[in-house]
């Protein structure tokens, strides 16, 4: 196998499958010596902007309104 003038290599079909490196999977390179080591990512949470909002928000809520008042809040009723 060679190495691309870009750094590319081809993994080999068998050890994809085996292994289960499917297209947009990303993979992590670790050192070991002289040799190098390729394997799965860690999967790492998306941080993205609704999953921050919610975060921050989280255990912060002080009304006393009841699931039908939120409710008719967000389907703008009035009572």
């Amino acid at each position: 196998m060679r190495i691309t003038s870009k750094g590319q290599v081809t993994i080999p079909v068998e050890i994809r499958e085996r292994l289960g490196l499917l297209p947009d999977c990303e993979v992590e390179f670790v050192v070991e010596g002289k040799a190098v080591r390729i394997r799965r990512a860690r999967r790492r949470q998306k941080r993205n902007r609704g999953r921050s909002i919610v975060e921050h928000l989280k255990g912060k809520a002080t009304g006393s309104l009841t699931t039908e008042q939120i409710m008719a809040l967000t389907r703008s009723e009035s009572r």
